[in-house]
């Protein structure tokens, strides 16, 4: 197992951070202060929960994408520049579905990354070569642990049939994607 660096620990940390922080907006979206709570959306009950889900999963896969369009010319190693393509391939298609759901359902979606995450962006737009693949390595391994972890408790413990279906059949990619971040 490699040695954990500083910055994926002060990844994950920020992520818990924004996880935190996303929680009363999404509250203050739906009119309620707990995730068990249905509130009234355009399709009926959303709960917290589910509404934090969209919002997380949506910025974060936008995310992966930027990332990974930056990793296309920034990148000087042929598997972090393959890694890359399969992130852009299989992030699309899951906001592609994950859009459709919140359409259909009455979710917002997050229509940006979050700042936090346009952060690290701008960081990985500020380097090249191996100092950009390495930071590049370091936010896929620790963003994919926090999306794994995201699915599954959604999958889980969602409410929205639709939206623990998804996370539910979106998984094993994630998954999938943590493995190969730990390779890289």
């Amino acid at each position: 197992m490699p040695p954990i660096h500083r910055s994926s620990i002060h990844t994950t940390l920020v992520l818990l951070v924004f996880t935190l922080m996303m929680a009363p907006f999404v509250w203050a979206q739906n009119g309620t202060a707990t995730a068990d709570t249905p509130a009234t959306g355009a399709s009926g009950a959303h709960t917290a929960q589910d509404a934090r889900f969209v919002m997380v999963a949506s910025a974060a896969g936008q995310t992966e994408i930027l990332a990974s369009r930056l990793a296309a010319t920034r990148s000087q190693s042929s598997k972090i520049k393959g890694f890359a393509a399969t992130m852009i391939r299989d992030h699309t298609k899951a906001n592609d579905q994950l859009k459709s759901i919140a359409q259909k359902d009455g979710y917002t979606l997050a229509t940006t990354p979050t700042q936090t995450q346009e952060a690290a962006i701008a960081k990985l737009q500020s380097l090249q070569g191996k100092d950009f693949d390495t930071a590049y390595a370091s936010m896929m391994l620790s963003d994919h642990h926090a999306a794994v972890a995201l699915f599954q408790s959604e999958s889980t413990s969602g409410n929205d049939a639709d939206l623990k279906g998804f996370a539910s059949s979106t998984l094993p990619t994630l998954q999938h994607h943590l493995a190969l971040a730990n390779a890289l």
